[in-house]
């Protein structure tokens, strides 16, 4: 569950005479999420809110031809979110949202029926970049996750901060606590822990120059999430590193009670879009927990070789299929 978005990119080149400067890309975490699981063969329903025109009815069928199950769409409200992304940018830095007074946005308390949208469903996903948006929509991911939560539901979070939301007067660590103790599955980085989370982060990290140094602060911070958040089973750790001579240094780490597993480490020059890499991560660990539930090192494996390999995917989503991403590992 989270908000679908249009992404408009400038054009490879820099030439503003060409026709079509512009580039345009349906994404939104939740939804790239989605996008590959459907086409990883797992059976993936997908909640959000668009407005009823002719517009969301292309996007609707864009995600029926993907096999993602779009009956728990509603229509309403007068737009669809958008965000602007300068060609090869970091969506952390390099980004402009235009979201305000969107469809999804506008969401409240009640207008979801969750009984009927999580029924023959076993785990549900959604991030932190919908709290992010106001007090409603984090109202809205409370409801839901007290409903799966009885239901039994697997339950997984994407700890993504995005330091240009988060504007309507509420710190993150006074929203989202009482979110992520629903969650059997917590998703991010040792960054992002401290600012959503408010576990404690060495910030003279990068000056030990250390993998190993990264690595136990991946457990130490895994651990501190477990204990905070009896519910989790599992923490997963993201890092990338860029060079000025644009070397990507990607791994990434799992936590499974108190074993702790790490990926390779994958290494490229040059990226062609860095846009919905997180979401392929946290898109594989939940298939993996599907497929590769009692392997948890296949598991990751799976999980950041599909993130490495959608670094050179131009859009939102990943088109990999699972062939293509177990031969990156």
């Amino acid at each position: 569950m989270g908000e679908l978005l249009l992404r408009i990119s400038p054009s490879s080149t820099k030439d503003a005479r060409q026709k079509q400067p512009m580039k345009l890309f349906v994404g939104g975490a939740e939804a790239n999420v989605a996008t590959a699981l459907a086409g990883w063969n797992i059976p993936v329903r997908y909640c959000t809110v668009l407005p009823d025109n002719f517009m969301s009815q292309y996007v609707i069928q864009y995600l029926d031809a993907r096999h993602i199950d779009t009956s728990a769409i509603m229509l309403a409200g007068n737009r669809i979110g958008l965000y602007y992304l300068e060609t090869g940018a970091d969506i952390k830095g390099g980004v402009v949202y235009d979201r305000e007074r969107s469809s999804f946005s506008e969401l409240k308390p009640g207008m979801i029926d969750w009984e009927t949208i999580f029924e023959g469903v076993n785990w549900f996903h959604f991030t932190a970049i919908s709290p992010a948006l106001n007090q409603s929509i984090a109202d809205v991911c409370l409801e839901a996750l007290q409903v799966a939560a009885r239901k039994g539901l697997q339950i997984s979070v994407d700890l993504n901060y995005r330091s240009k939301l988060w504007k309507y007067g509420k710190d993150p660590k006074e929203v989202m606590p009482q979110l992520v103790q629903y969650c059997t599955v917590i998703m991010g980085n040792i960054w992002s822990a401290n600012s959503l989370l408010g576990i404690p982060v060495d910030e003279q990290i990068h000056s030990h120059k250390s993998k190993d140094a990264y690595l136990n602060h991946a457990t130490n911070t895994s651990l501190a999430i477990m204990e905070q958040f009896p519910q989790c089973k599992a923490v997963a750790n993201t890092y990338r590193f860029d060079s000025n001579e644009e070397q990507i240094l990607y791994y990434t780490t799992l936590q499974l009670g108190n074993q702790s597993y790490a990926s390779k480490e994958f290494t490229c020059k040059g990226v062609v879009d860095r846009s919905g890499s997180g979401d392929c991560f946290m898109a594989g660990l939940i298939y993996g927990f599907h497929v590769h539930q009692n392997d948890p090192q296949e598991l990751l494996n799976y999980a950041a070789a599909a993130a490495f390999g959608k670094l050179q995917e131009q859009g939102d989503a990943t088109e990999q299929e699972v062939l293509q991403v177990e031969a990156g590992f």
